[in-house]
C-alpha cells in the first residue's frame, strides 16, 4: 500500500469522526445552555476549549457569544476545529484515495461536503441549527455502517479504523478536561444542575443511553468519567478504542514504537479511579493520555507515511 494512501485515509477517517464529534458536543451544549439557569451555565468559550480552537477564535476579535462561536464551529472555512473544514478535508482525502475505497463511501463523503458547503452557513441560528446538526451526525453514521460492511479487511480498512479510534481518544480526552475545568471555574455551583451538566457531558459522547442501562439513571460525576474512560464494551470509552487500535496496529509491520504508548495509555487506566483523584490528578491524567495520543499520531507518520503536506 502507497504511504500517500494510507495517509489520506487515515486522515479521511479522522476529519469524520471529527466532524461528528463537533457536531454531537454543538448539538448537546447549545440545549444545555438553554436549560441551565442563569449563573450556573458554562461559557461557550467551552466549547472553543474542547477543539483547541480558543486561540484562533481570540484572534478574531469578535465576542464570545452564542452565534459568534457556534458560526466559527459550524461554518467556517477556515477553522481547522469547524463542522465544514473538517468534512471538506475528508472528502479531498476520499477523492484522492478512491481506487482504494467502496464506491459508496465516496459517493456519501461527496453528498455530504455538499450538504454541508450549501447549509452550514444557514444553520448557524438555532432555526436550523439542530437539524443541520443532527444531518451531519446521521451522515457520518452512515459513512461509518458503509465502511464497516463493504470495506475489504486489508491495510485501507486497518488506517481508517486507526484514524478513527484515535480521533476518538482525543476528542474524549478533551471533553473530560474541558466539561471538568469549566464546571469548577463558574461563578456559582449547583449539584443539581452539575448532574446536567455530565448527563449532557454523556450525551455529547453518546453514552447516556449506554451509562443508564449499565449504572443508573442518576449521572454522577465520578461514575460518568470512569465509564467512558474504562467501560470495555462501550464504542467511545477509552479503553475500547486503545484496544482497537492496538488489535489494528498488530496487523501492521513496523508496529513494535507504535505500541508503546498505547500500552503505556493502559497502564495507567488499570489503576484509575476518579473518585479518588484531586482536581490536579485528574487534569495531570488526562494531559498524559492526550500525551500518548499525540505520540500514536506521530510515530504512525513517521513509521508509515510519507512527509506531505495536507
Amino acid at each position: 500500500m502507497l504511504s500517500r494512501v494510507a495517509d489520506r485515509v487515515f486522515w479521511m477517517a479522522r476529519y469524520l469522526e471529527r466532524a461528528e464529534s463537533i457536531a454531537r458536543v454543538a448539538h448537546t451544549f447549545s440545549h444545555l445552555m438553554m436549560d441551565l439557569p442563569k449563573g450556573t451555565e458554562v461559557s461557550w468559550g467551552t466549547l472553543l476549549d474542547i477543539f483547541d480552537v480558543s486561540q484562533e477564535f481570540t484572534d478574531l476579535a469578535l465576542p464570545f457569544g452564542e452565534y459568534e462561536v457556534l458560526e466559527f464551529m459550524i461554518a467556517s472555512s477556515e477553522n481547522v476545529g469547524s463542522i465544514r473544514y473538517a468534512i471538506k478535508s475528508a472528502r479531498e482525502n476520499a477523492r484522492t484515495t478512491r481506487d482504494v475505497l467502496p464506491d459508496e463511501v465516496w459517493e456519501s463523503v461527496n453528498e455530504l461536503h455538499m450538504y454541508s458547503k450549501e447549509f452550514a452557513e444557514k444553520s448557524v441560528a438555532r432555526r436550523n441549527r439542530f437539524k443541520f446538526l443532527n444531518h451531519v451526525v446521521k451522515r457520518c453514521h452512515a459513512l461509518n455502517g458503509l465502511m464497516m460492511t463493504t470495506q475489504r479487511r486489508d491495510h485501507t480498512y486497518r488506517f481508517i479504523k486507526l484514524g478513527h479510534l484515535l480521533e476518538r481518544v482525543d476528542v474524549t480526552t478533551r471533553v473530560v478536561a474541558t466539561v471538568s475545568q469549566a464546571i469548577d471555574s463558574r461563578d456559582r455551583s449547583n449539584p443539581a444542575f452539575d448532574a446536567l451538566i455530565w448527563a449532557g457531558f454523556l450525551e455529547s459522547l453518546s453514552a447516556i443511553g449506554n451509562y443508564r442501562r449499565c449504572v443508573g439513571p442518576m449521572v454522577e460525576p465520578h461514575s460518568a468519567v470512569n465509564f467512558v474512560f474504562l467501560e470495555p464494551e462501550l464504542p467511545r470509552s477509552i479503553v475500547f478504542c486503545l484496544n482497537g487500535i492496538r488489535k489494528a496496529l498488530t496487523d501492521l509491520k513496523r508496529h513494535e514504537q507504535a505500541l508503546v504508548p498505547i500500552d503505556e495509555a493502559l497502564a495507567m487506566l488499570e489503576s484509575f479511579d476518579a473518585e479518588k483523584l484531586s482536581p490536579a490528578s485528574m487534569h495531570q491524567v488526562v494531559e498524559d493520555l492526550q500525551s500518548c495520543a499525540e505520540r500514536l499520531s506521530i510515530i504512525t507518520s513517521t513509521t508509515w507515511f510519507l512527509p506531505v503536506t495536507r
